[in-house]
């Protein structure tokens, strides 16, 4: 056992965090929380993680679970690409793998969503496979503690820190090793202002030690982010207004939303979902006034949506391009999975 490790686990063992899917080595709640935490905070994902455990408890369960009830439960989570690959993993696991996790790391990661981070987390807290892993976390602590001056996004960089985690796994402690250094990321080796008065690694941490624990880990310069106008309508008939789902693959696929689109150069708001609209619903329409202004960022790019409240002015929408259209009274747009925009929208109107 290595300083290093020898430190982390002494920490560990008085400062672990209390967490429900660490109530059991269950494979299933730690696959769960594993794909809930990727790219999101412990503290958003408990309650998430909770309501999830008690809707779809087995993974049978969540097997026979239809496409909408989970994106319903996993709604405002975000990256929805997660739930629907661990949706589809969970008939894999029943059909192929008789409803049982599977042990080893090569099958695990045969499984949709399940990379070589996710398949060594599951395998070493689930199982006490003595593998390491490698989160954002864990990133951060072995670039500041070792100095690590290589881009830890790139592939070169990646290769160093993967060695120094293998480097320092103690064998039959990979699970509390892993869980200790996702732990002292979160709660003390933070991105900015890291707390190294009550790191136990801090005498050993040599960005620490050079005053440059804030410039570690370094990465590549960020491209910037592109930003988009876009529009969307809120078409009413005899007192419901009109949701098109959008196709399973792709950005925020299966969800339901306010059918609209980008605004091209030179086109006006108005113009744009007219257009809109008739490309994809193949109906013209009378724009009226604008509901509101909404802005996100999703990971590669940033929208400005601009809501108008909408009528058909002749004929039946057809769904040219989403997968399915249904005309909802206000009253229940909360049964139908949205993005963030189109939650805020719904719960607009909701209120008025």
């Amino acid at each position: 056992m290595t300083r290093f490790s020898e430190r982390v686990l002494h920490w560990y063992a008085s400062n672990k965090r209390e967490l429900p899917w660490r109530d059991s080595p269950d494979p299933y709640k730690v696959w769960v929380s594993e794909i809930m935490l990727q790219q999101t905070r412990v503290e958003t994902v408990i309650p998430y993680f909770n309501r999830w455990m008690k809707q779809f408890p087995t993974v049978e369960k969540l097997s026979y679970a239809t496409e909408q009830e989970v994106l319903s439960v996993w709604e405002g989570l975000g990256y929805y690409s997660r739930v629907r690959n661990l949706h589809n993993a969970a008939s894999i696991v029943i059909d192929q793998y008789e409803g049982r996790v599977p042990k080893d790391l090569s099958e695990l990661r045969k499984l949709p969503g399940i990379g070589r981070y996710t398949a060594s987390a599951i395998a070493s807290m689930a199982f006490g496979t003595d593998v390491a892993t490698l989160d954002g976390n864990l990133r951060r602590v072995f670039a500041r503690v070792f100095n690590v001056a290589e881009p830890t996004d790139t592939t070169k960089g990646e290769k160093i820190l993967w060695a120094l985690a293998e480097k320092n796994l103690p064998n039959g402690h990979a699970g509390d090793y892993n869980q200790a250094l996702m732990d002292l990321g979160s709660l003390i080796c933070h991105p900015q202002n890291p707390t190294c008065s009550l790191c136990p690694l801090r005498g050993i941490c040599l960005g620490r030690k050079l005053g440059i624990q804030e410039q570690r880990p370094v990465k590549k310069p960020k491209m910037k982010v592109p930003h988009y106008t876009v529009t969307a309508g809120v078409i009413w008939r005899k007192g419901k207004v009109l949701l098109a789902k959008r196709p399973s693959k792709g950005l925020l696929g299966g969800m339901w939303e306010f059918p609209g689109g980008k605004v091209e150069s030179g086109e006006s708001l108005e113009a744009c979902l007219s257009r809109e609209i008739m490309e994809e619903l193949g109906v013209p329409i009378r724009v009226g006034g604008e509901l509101g202004t909404y802005r996100h960022a999703y990971t590669h790019f940033r929208i400005t949506l601009h809501a108008f409240t909408c009528d058909i002015l002749s004929g039946d929408p057809q769904a040219l391009e989403a997968s399915e259209l249904s005309w909802v009274p206000p009253s229940q747009l909360g049964r139908y999975p949205m993005g963030k925009v189109d939650r805020l929208i719904a719960t607009r109107l909701q209120t008025m």
